[in-house]
């Protein structure tokens, strides 16, 4: 029967027999739900909460309907815990740094889509109307603005030129 422990930092061990179960003094050892809900009726509720945000695969809560709840989410989360691996690691996620676009006025070899359809319509000698890119690309008015402003103008490098007719019609192009 698998022994599990939990130590003060919340990290719950399995272990297949008790003997390996005894290398950690400071932890409490459970066997059965029974065992971890007698065990946790004396820890504070932001604990079995911490324990619960901490076991691998699960979605964080920030409380739960009741501590039967509590402890029968993890009963059942660490059964999946295989014996004798020592302390099992939360598997959070980690905020991942954004790569860096390299994408030039020059260098559009890559680009395609509605990017490719918008550049094509900015080039052209008379621009293109705001209308004709929302009907390009099936967007809306402040998609389009948006587009223009962030992707081709800061990411891209691009000078966006933007031109009000006598007949009130915005149209943009790209300066070259």
């Amino acid at each position: 029967m698998t022994i599990f422990t939990i130590d003060k930092g919340n990290n719950i061990t399995a272990f297949a027999s008790g003997k390996k179960a005894d290398s950690n003094p400071e932890s409490e050892r459970f066997r059965s739900a029974k065992e971890l809900d007698k065990l946790a009726r004396k820890w504070p509720g932001s604990r079995v909460i911490e324990i619960w945000n901490s076991l691998p695969g699960v979605s964080p809560v920030r409380k739960f309907t009741s501590r039967q709840v509590a402890i029968d989410r993890i009963w059942k989360a660490i059964q999946n815990l295989a014996p004798e691996k020592g302390t099992q690691a939360p598997s959070v996620a980690t905020k991942r740094a954004r790569a860096a676009k390299a994408t030039t006025p020059d260098s559009e070899a890559h680009v395609g889509g509605k990017t490719a359809t918008m550049l094509q319509l900015l080039r052209r000698p008379e621009g293109a109307a705001l209308a004709e890119l929302m009907a390009a690309t099936e967007w809306q008015a402040h998609s389009v603005r948006g587009f223009l402003s962030g992707t081709l103008r800061k990411k891209m490098g691009f000078t966006i030129e933007s031109v009000k007719s006598q007949a009130g019609e915005r149209r943009y192009s790209i300066q070259a």
